[in-house]
């Protein structure tokens, strides 16, 4: 079993800047793939970004892209979102994933262990 626990959330303004983290304990932590998601209210839980880490690949959804990057600190076993030029249509709670299989980072059932979320608003 994988535990998975977010953090970093908040309010922001638009255009400004935040920072997730989730850190992961358990087995054999190297082997998996870490993604981001997030789901608005009354909306369905969407892709944002992943990383590999084999390589570190990263990936990510096109409305992020160039706006939120994903990195990962293995002495901390933290991946981390870093997230900037935030819009109001960011505002969901975002959710961390691990997937210990191959397989297409932006689908939902890769992953096998979640996090519970945490909260991100950005205001006008």
């Amino acid at each position: 079993q994988v535990q998975l626990v977010e953090s970093g959330g908040g309010l922001v303004q638009s255009g400004g800047s935040l920072r997730l983290s989730c850190t992961a304990s358990g087995r054999s932590f190297s082997s998996f793939t870490m993604g981001w998601f997030r789901q608005a209210p009354g909306k369905e839980r969407e892709f944002v970004a992943s990383i590999a880490w084999k390589g570190m690949i990263t990936s990510y959804a096109d409305s992020v892209k160039g706006r939120f990057a994903v990195s990962r600190d293995n002495a901390k076993n933290t991946v981390y979102l870093q997230m900037n030029s935030l819009k109001r249509e960011d505002t969901a709670v975002y959710y961390c994933a691990a997937a210990s299989i191959e397989g297409s980072p932006s689908r939902t059932d890769l992953y096998g262990f979640w996090g519970q979320g945490t909260q991100v608003t950005v205001s006008s």
